[in-house]
């Protein structure tokens, strides 16, 4: 019998360990085979390739489920007897729609590692698989769940073992340490698994050894990976004595847990820009955490924040629609967590997922898309038009900010007024000028540059501005085309190969970029462009009466 695991991966550069995990522990199975999609390849060639098995095990997220099950119906229209299984978190809980579809034989829902392995061994006898929902006749069949696989068993096996190596250098690679979160957010899925297990060290350290070897960006899955101190201070020795200069490696961190040992740790050791933390704020209105079972001490997490960012790449995230989260609160939560000037900040939107204790509270009025993702539409706290004003300074946040296309443009302003007024209004502006998804680099800039001309008018954003635009630039851009910036203004000189541009600006940049502080006093910024990097020059301007 030939079996496929497989599964549809949002884009080419992300990998799944589901598949390759189950596919290592079954390897010894006569027939099985894996393969990765992406959700944005032809049916019909997907479709082909999958037909030629007798199973086709898909792993499903809320990111694929609708292209998999898309697949499902192709794979069986060109082939009837192929069976479609189907597991992971998007078909574990109300999968009662997908297992009555004509399309889909049977579904795993929780862990898959022993319900998998019993698949195979049992087939084609089906009751003594734990997890297993299947049709007998007319009816659906839920068979009783089993324990949870033993971790330890992954001992001695290799994620990635089984892939061409040539294939990993360009791609982000995934691992999970343990499994499990000990938070109740009533939001994530990780909050019904409230244990946390641990992998075996063994594994974790053979498997990022090849990682490191292979790869180049890895990511832990790990829900909180600093639960542990020791743990936590073991890995990030290990990494330390076995990297390579490529490697990049991305936790997801709760901040207000951090050990002092791990910060000095840190400081100490960790070279700048090998680790990226990934922190999820969400909001900082306590009665909206304590709504959700969530925990957070906002205090210590901007504390931790502001001790390390200096040494590692920060990812902020806030979920815009939590309940007792209104308009004014997120605003505030926006206002705060920019001001911590992350490289990245994430505005996120509530989904309500399936499982997820939050989707059942009918109390909060929340309306939501019925359909992946699951998506906030409204509830009590926040209507649709405040949501959508939401949407449009995500918009803005991501193009200007998280893009690093105007940011010393914005903390400029942010000096100046109250950013998130600023971001939404500047959303609203954009929205009514361009769609986001057909504006090109010069327009983003003229939009916003237009923007400043007639709601903020001030001469320091606006050189910040152009500044920004070009040096967002790794070669000489087109000049920036605007009456207030005419050849008088700016200069362009080619010399040795170089290209270089000449800014006379009403303040000294360096100093502002190093200070944050504004000193107004006309200065000429030289810019100039190499094959290798930007150089910047800058001379203060004399007055000729003086």
């Amino acid at each position: 019998m030939k079996v496929l695991l497989c599964t549809l991966n949002a884009k080419y550069i992300h990998t799944n360990i589901a598949i390759r995990l189950l596919y290592d522990l079954n390897k010894d199975y006569p027939g099985l085979e894996w393969k990765e999609f992406s959700i944005k390849e032809d049916l019909g060639k997907m479709s082909e390739f999958c037909s030629s098995f007798d199973i086709v095990a898909f792993s499903c997220y809320i990111w694929n489920i609708q292209q998999t099950l898309a697949l499902a119906k192709e794979i069986k229209t060109k082939k009837p007897h192929t069976q479609i299984l189907l597991g992971g978190p998007e078909v574990s809980y109300e999968f009662n729609e997908i297992i009555e579809s004509e399309y889909i034989d049977f579904i795993i829902s929780g862990e898959g590692e022993i319900p998998f392995s019993t698949f195979l061994g049992c087939y084609p006898e089906f009751d003594c698989v734990p997890s297993l929902i299947y049709k007998k006749g007319k009816d659906i069949i839920q068979n009783p769940s089993g324990p949870n696989f033993d971790l330890e068993n992954y001992r001695q096996t290799n994620i990635y073992g089984h892939d061409h190596a040539e294939t990993l250098q360009n791609r982000i690679l995934y691992i999970e340490t343990s499994r499990g979160c000990p938070y109740k957010c009533e939001f994530c899925l990780a909050s019904l698994d409230n244990k946390v297990r641990y992998l075996p060290m063994e594994h974790i350290k053979e498997n990022l050894l090849w990682m490191m070897q292979k790869g180049k960006v890895i990511k832990f899955l790990d829900r909180t990976f600093n639960v542990k101190k020791a743990f936590t201070l073991e890995i990030f020795e290990f990494i330390l004595e076995n990297y390579r200069p490529q490697n990049v490696f991305q936790f997801e961190i709760t901040a207000d847990i951090v050990h002092p040992d791990i910060i000095q740790f840190i400081k100490e050791r960790v070279p700048k820009g090998l680790f990226r933390f990934e922190i999820g704020i969400q909001t900082i209105h306590q009665k909206a955490n304590l709504e959700v079972q969530r925990k957070q001490n906002f205090l210590k997490t901007k504390s931790i924040i502001l001790q390390l960012r200096d040494y590692v790449e920060m990812h902020l995230d806030l979920i815009v629609g939590l309940p007792l989260d209104h308009f004014e609160d997120i605003c505030y939560s926006i206002n705060e967590v920019f001001a911590l000037h992350p490289p990245e900040l994430q505005l996120g939107f509530l989904k309500l997922l399936k499982g997820t204790p939050l989707r059942d509270k009918e109390e909060h009025g929340f309306v939501f898309s019925q359909s992946p993702p699951y998506s906030l539409i409204e509830s009590k706290y926040l209507s649709k038009s405040e949501l959508h004003q939401f949407e449009l300074l995500e918009q803005v946040l991501e193009i200007y900010w998280n893009k690093a296309r105007a940011k010393n443009c914005l903390l400029y302003i942010e000096t100046q007024t109250t950013i998130s007024p600023f971001l939404l209004s500047l959303g609203q502006f954009f929205s009514g000028r361009f769609s986001f998804l057909d504006a090109k680099l010069e327009d983003i800039y003229q939009i916003f540059y237009d923007y400043l001309s007639l709601h903020f008018d001030n001469p320091l954003a606006k050189e910040l501005l152009i500044i920004d635009y070009y040096l967002h630039h790794k070669i000489r851009p087109k000049p920036w085309q605007n009456i207030e910036y005419t050849t008088e203004r700016i200069n362009m000189t080619k010399e040795k190969g170089q290209r270089t541009i000449n800014l006379l600006l009403r303040f000294d940049f360096l100093y502002w970029r190093e200070h944050q502080v504004i000193l107004e006093k006309p200065f000429l910024l030289q810019i100039t462009y190499t094959q290798e990097q930007i150089i910047l020059n800058e001379t203060m301007m004399i007055s000729s009466s003086n």
